[in-house]
Order: C-alpha cells, then structure tokens, then sequence
C-alpha cells in the first residue's frame, strides 16, 4: 500500500531545485504567479484562471507550473474547495510525467472553517493518486500509481512532523478501507477481507481475532449466521466474523465500539436483486471496510486515554435453497424474536448480533463511557435523502452528548462533512411486532427509498434486536448508540459500480475521537 513520501518544509526552509519536479498552486487567486511564461500563456489561453493549466516554466520545479484555481468562495461553499482543486492540480502534474510535485496553497481564508485547508488539500490530492486494489495488482503498483513524493510547506517547525503524520495516518486508513470495499466478490470474500485485516496490522498495536467456525457463528450469531446460510455450501464464500481491539496509553476515559456492515455480496438473497440493481453490490461491504481503516489510522497515531473495539461481519448474502426466507423467525444473540420480512434487509440482522457481543462486552468489562456505533451502506433511502453524504443519527443518550452534532461539525471543517437525522418514537412503532410469535419486525416490503423514514427505522430494529434499547438513561449501564449511514457516501459520485470508493467517514471520525487523543 504505497503511499507517497510526504515532505513537509518549515518556515524559510526551501526545497533543492531538483528535490521536486513539478509545482501545483492551488487557491484564490492561484493564477497571479508572477512570471514572464505565465502572462504569456495568460494572454493566449481563455480558460487561464479558471481551469486547470500547465505552463512551461522555468522558475518552476521540473520545469512544470500548474495552476489549480479555487473559485471565488461563496457563502455555502466549505473547504472541499481546496480538496478539489488539489486533486485536479496534482493530477495534471501527474499526467505530465511529475512524480514528485511540490504542493504550494496561497490565499486561504483566515475564517473559520478552512483552518485545516493544508491537510484537506493533501488528502484531496490523495485520493486523487489512489488506484483500486485490483488496478495495481493487474498493472503494477509503479505504473498505476507512480507518485513517490508531494512536498508541502507548514506554518511552524512542530507541523514539520506532525502534519505528515497525521496525513499519512489517515490516508493509510482510507487505503484499507478502498481496498476492501473496492475488491469484487472474489477477490474480496469474506475470507479474503479477515486475511487482507489480519496483513495490515500484523506488527501493530491492534489486536486482531477472527471467527470463521460455522458452528459458533450458527450458535452466537444467528442472525448473522442466517444471512449467511445460501453460502455456505460454497466453502470460498464463508462468513466470517473479524473483532478489532486497540487500547491507548494511560488510563482510559472513554471507549469507542463499532459494529461494520461486511456484505461481501448482496444479490438480495430470496428477495432477489432483479431489474439490473444488483451489480454494484461488492461495494456493500463499506461500512466494515471503513471501520477497519480508522483502527489503521488509529493504530499509527500515538493515542493516550481511549480503547476502540469493533466486530465486523463479512458474509455474502446469496440465493440458494437453504436461503433465508421471509416469514422466518429467528431468535437474535440478544435473545430477541425477529419476523424476517424481506431478505435484501441483511444488514441490520448482521448488525445486531455484532452489536449484542459488543453491548455484552462494554457491560462484563464496565467499559469507560461507551459510545456505540454502527457504520453501514444501510439504505437506498439514505442516499434518496441527502445524496452522497453519510447520515448520523443518536439515540437519547448520543443524542445528550451531542454525538452527531460533534461529528457534523468536525467534519465539516475537515473536509468530510454529515448529515444529522432524528430517530423518534414513530421508528420503534414501525418495527412493532402484530403478535406474539415475535419481538420486533425486520423491515416492510417495500423499498427503503420509497418508505417514509427509511434510514431511521432501521436504527430502531438495531437498537432492539442488539438489547442496546434496554441499557437506557435509567440503567445500571447506558449505552450511547450512533447510526451511521453512508449508503451515499461510500462510493464516489454515488457511482457503486465505478466509482472510486471514499473511505468515508474515517478523517470525520478521526478528527472526533482520534486528533484530540493524540499524546503531546
């Protein structure tokens, strides 16, 4: 997993001329670079200020100048801008042969909100340079990703170090999250992803343990283990469960657990997929692939003072005469009795047995305010509402800390901004049970898009079917719960089956739980 050297320069320290071999500017007013070739270029060339060019110049690294303007910033606009405007300035430099551009941000806005435009930009030129897994292994890392370095200035000697840090850590943690969202249903089986996770921390200070045993997943992930049935004939294609465990240093104050959404493959099952909206369905595995890339972040970042935990469930959901059918009534971990209504409503029944081990967990070892989340491409209706941004939703007790707000507003300074939901009363009375034969109802028949509430119901079935909705304000032990959503977020330009997926919401979460963990 390359990632480009990062090279950070203080204040009046300059780079070798022939350290880099091209120079991007990118911000307002970008085009004002004095230079004999550059007006020259100005007068010949309409789109100078306003597209992205590359002009011959001599003052310029390698020889190459390029101009990455970022518009005049309206009142909505946020520092994506800048994330924008370096990916495109930075692959231009790369279409041109540079492989070591040098990355120069002039007039940022002094106002709240673009303060961390540097580490937004690098990460915008990041993702730009990515390649999916599958592209470098066909092709060869070198060729499809031949970037070895991008140098940047800092405003303090302290950045030198800890804004190549923090940036690398991040991106390493997008990479594991885009590699295994982005792996087919093959290259990327439930297998495959624990033996992919297990690779990337060996050697780290993040425990890894992964369950594949059929008989225990059967036993303490029923729901789970259901979703899964219709693949297990097929061995390649077994479930597995991967749990994720890092402890900072010091005493820890706070505990951060996930439940991640590992859906190698979604044909629906026996409600099946039809009418040409299955293929994209590998990318259903995002929410467990991004929750495996903060603990990679996390675990290149020295923390002091918090524990992550996390259960991921990898299972394909696929057709065959053992599927799970509507009508079923299965007892979850919790001890719950869930009428299955529709198949294709996988995820949550993979989430609540993931959630139940973590809820058992938090409350056997009295875990420090616990903050439990579940991170899934849960519903169309997600993406329906708030197009390609994630959703964040709290129960009471998030909803007291102000879980989703915090994380909305981190995020919008750093570049990956949220959508905050509700979830009300109306959600638990829509999973009601019409019996006694049952404890909770998994989903209606009818899509999530076209259903009123269709991201927040869900939520609340989670919620019952985990136990979570019994550890309440007036418990022994109450448990924060965040939904996280990113139906829409996960891929880029909401594009499931070529798009480039984000690693969303990882430099949200990191900026919320990691960055102020971070030991000085």
């Amino acid at each position: 997993m390359p990632v480009p050297e990062l090279i950070a320069f203080g204040p009046g320290v300059k780079p070798a001329e022939d350290q880099f071999d091209a120079l991007v500017v990118v911000g307002l007013n970008a085009s004002a670079f004095e230079d004999a070739v550059v007006e020259a270029h100005r007068k010949i060339d309409a789109q100078f200020g306003s597209a992205v060019v590359l002009v011959p110049s001599p003052a310029a690294f390698g020889g190459r100048l390029v101009i990455s303007q970022v518009a005049p910033l309206a009142d909505y606009d946020d520092v994506r801008r800048f994330a924008d405007a370096a990916r495109a300035g930075v692959l231009k430099a790369k279409n041109a042969g540079s492989v070591r551009p040098f990355l120069s941000l002039v007039n940022v806005p002094e106002t709240e909100g673009f303060q961390n435009a540097l580490v937004v930009a690098l990460l915008g030129s990041l993702a730009g340079l990515y390649e999916i897994i599958q592209a470098r292994e066909a092709n060869g890392e070198d060729v499809v990703e031949p970037v070895k370095a991008i140098g940047f200035n800092v405003a303090s000697e302290g950045e030198v170090v800890t804004v190549p840090r923090l940036v690398r850590a991040i991106e390493e943690g997008r990479r594991v999250a885009k590699d295994l969202c982005s792996g087919d249903p093959e290259r990327m089986s439930a297998l495959k992803c624990a033996e992919y996770i297990v690779a990337a921390f060996a050697g780290s200070n993040v425990t890894v343990e992964v369950e594949g045993d059929l008989e225990v997943l059967e036993r303490d992930y029923p729901l789970l283990h259901a979703v899964a049935r219709a693949s297990v004939p097929v061995k390649r294609h077994h479930p597995t469960v991967v749990r994720l465990t890092l402890k900072g240093e010091g005493e820890i104050e706070e505990s951060v657990l996930f439940g991640g959404k590992g859906i190698t493959y979604d044909t629906g099952g026996a409600d099946v997929k039809a009418g040409g909206i299955m293929a994209g369905m590998h990318t259903d595995k995002g929410g467990a692939s991004a929750v495996a890339g903060f603990f990679k972040t996390a675990s290149l970042l020295p923390l002091k003072g918090i524990q992550l935990v996390a259960e991921l469930g990898f299972v394909r959901n696929s057709i065959g005469s053992d599927a799970y059918v509507a009508d079923e009534i299965i007892k979850s971990h919790a001890g719950v009795k869930v009428y299955v209504a529709n198949t294709d409503a996988e995820g949550r029944m993979v989430l609540s047995d993931l959630v139940s081990h973590l809820r058992v967990k938090a409350i056997a070892e009295n875990l420090p305010k616990p903050q439990f989340f579940t991170c899934a491409t849960l519903t169309g209706h997600a993406a329906r509402a708030v197009g390609q941004y994630p959703i964040t939703l709290d129960n009471p007790i998030a909803r007291d800390r102000g879980t989703s707000v915090d994380l909305q507003r981190v995020g919008e300074v750093w570049g990956d901004p949220f959508e905050v939901s509700r979830l009300r009363k109306d959600d638990f009375e829509f999973v009601k049970p019409k019996n006694k034969a049952y404890d909770v109802v998994q989903c209606n028949l009818a899509a999530s898009s076209v259903t009123a509430r269709g991201h927040q119901f869900p939520a609340a079935f989670i919620s019952i079917a985990s136990g979570v909705n019994k550890q309440t304000r007036a418990s022994d032990y109450p448990i924060a719960y965040t939904h996280l959503d990113i139906a829409g977020a996960s891929s880029e330009d909401g594009d499931l089956l070529f798009g480039r997926p984000t690693g969303v919401p990882i430099v949200a979460l990191t900026a919320k739980y990691l960055i102020p963990r971070i030991a000085q």
